[in-house]
């Protein structure tokens, strides 16, 4: 069986997911990869057979997505392009990750596309959802990756297709200590805005991990470094807590490790509003940005915060196993099913 596995390479998430998912693939099938997007920090040890511009979204600086510079961005004729060019008849099964230009080469060509990604448990009907629907936000994520077949990873199991969180056997494996400090992850914040609002916390040592940044400093009680992965999931082992977004991976890993988590959901990104309202029903605390009218939350969480017990068993393998034996032998699935959960999602 020859199975082409796709992966949105925005942002570190979906390729950590990877690196535990593919091993899992290639005890089953020949797997060719997919990666595609901008703005992604870690580099697979897989070799990639296709790597796409795709479609990505771009982070700002003031705690939100630029969604100006995200259209600038995107070469909608190069898009075309890779999806028109992109062979998924040549292969058996379609497995894709929220990545754009081979679930949209799916549809056009009526090749079946199996959603294996945080994106599908979201939008599940079975999922928490935010107080107020973002209609434009929504619409973007119900369409920028269609698939014929749906399962999804969450903080938790919502149903029998949603799955708890991939924690890679780098945090796993990880030993765990608590040496007083704050890791910080908030890419959508400049490192100005940062130490400007964290500075103020005086008592308090922040780790912050940084996009904009190329050589580490200090300022104060503030490290700023550039992101790198075996940095970060070492400063996560040994802090106190995690200051991040409402994404999926920083705050799953988080919580795997035992650490109190405080997040910010991104503004102007509808999955972060979903994220932020699970994680809020299990009692992780959810501030909307670092403004002065939320330092009350922040000391609170500083002092008297709590880390949320998860219980997230590695089950990869089995999950895997579970989608090829399902999907392997017959995959004549088409797009009705696609369009069924459309009409699902929009009674919501």
């Amino acid at each position: 069986m020859k199975i082409l596995y796709a992966i949105q390479g925005t942002g570190n998430g979906h390729l950590s997911r990877a690196m535990d998912i593919v091993p899992c693939l290639q005890k089953r099938a020949e797997v060719d990869l997919l990666v595609s997007g901008i703005q992604g920090d870690l580099v697979l040890p897989f070799p990639v057979k296709y790597k796409c511009r795709g479609m990505s979204f771009i982070f700002g600086k003031r705690g939100g997505v630029d969604l100006w510079h995200t259209f600038v961005k995107c070469n909608i004729r190069k898009l075309g392009k890779e999806i028109s060019e992109l062979p998924v008849e040549q292969y058996d099964m379609v497995i894709n990750d929220f990545e754009p230009v081979s679930s949209w080469a799916c549809y056009m060509k009526n090749k079946p596309c199996i959603a294996l990604s945080h994106q599908a448990a979201v939008l599940s009907p079975n999922s928490p959802m935010p107080a107020h629907t973002d209609m434009i936000g929504k619409l973007i994520l119900k369409n920028y990756a269609p698939a014929s077949t749906q399962y999804g990873f969450h903080f938790q199991s919502y149903s029998d297709k949603i799955f708890t969180p991939v924690i890679r056997s780098q945090i796993r494996n990880r030993e765990l200590t608590d040496e007083g400090h704050y890791t910080v992850y908030l890419p959508s914040y400049d490192d100005s805005r940062l130490i400007e609002h964290l500075s103020t916390y005086t008592s308090t040592r922040w780790d912050v991990f940084s996009k904009h940044n190329k050589k580490p400093f200090q300022y104060k009680n503030v490290c700023i470094q550039p992101v790198d992965n075996e940095k970060f999931v070492d400063s996560m082992a040994r802090a106190s807590g995690v200051l991040c977004g409402a994404g999926f991976e920083t705050p799953a890993e988080a919580l795997f490790m035992k650490k109190k988590v405080l997040v910010i959901p991104m503004k102007n990104q509808y999955e972060q509003s979903l994220n932020a309202a699970a994680l809020n029903d299990m009692g992780v605390p959810v501030i909307r940005s670092l403004k002065p009218k939320h330092k009350h939350l922040i000391e609170t969480w500083l002092a008297d915060g709590r880390a949320i017990d998860v219980q997230y068993k590695d089950t990869t393998q089995e999950i895997v196993d579970m989608i090829i034996s399902t999907h392997g032998g017959d995959v004549a699935h088409d797009w009705n099913i696609y369009n069924q959960f459309e009409e699902s999602l929009a009674s919501r």
